[in-house]
């Protein structure tokens, strides 16, 4: 395996992990903002009120988004694992 190939598998899993995480990672972006947003303008500064909501985003998100993360991640691990006689040269 030259170094280059290495970098590139490297790559290709910082990518997809990546990929993987992006719905969650903007999920619970825009529902920090939202808060944020809610808690300036009503001066509410209850910690619960700005957990329970990401929580139940996130739970949300992962519900919908969980077929779809698992059908790149066993294409994923099934193009790396599936011919490893590849990683030998």
């Amino acid at each position: 395996m030259t170094p280059e190939y290495a970098v590139q598998l490297v790559r290709e899993a910082m990518m997809m992990m990546f990929w993987l995480s992006a719905p969650f990672l903007i999920a619970g972006f825009v529902t920090g903002i939202v808060i944020s947003l809610v808690q300036i303008v009503t001066s509410i500064q209850d910690a619960a009120f700005s957990t329970v909501p990401r929580l139940a985003v996130f739970f949300i998100v992962a519900t919908i988004s969980m077929p779809w993360v698992l059908q790149k991640a066993m294409t994923y691990a099934t193009s790396i694992l599936g011919n490893l006689s590849r990683y030998a040269r």
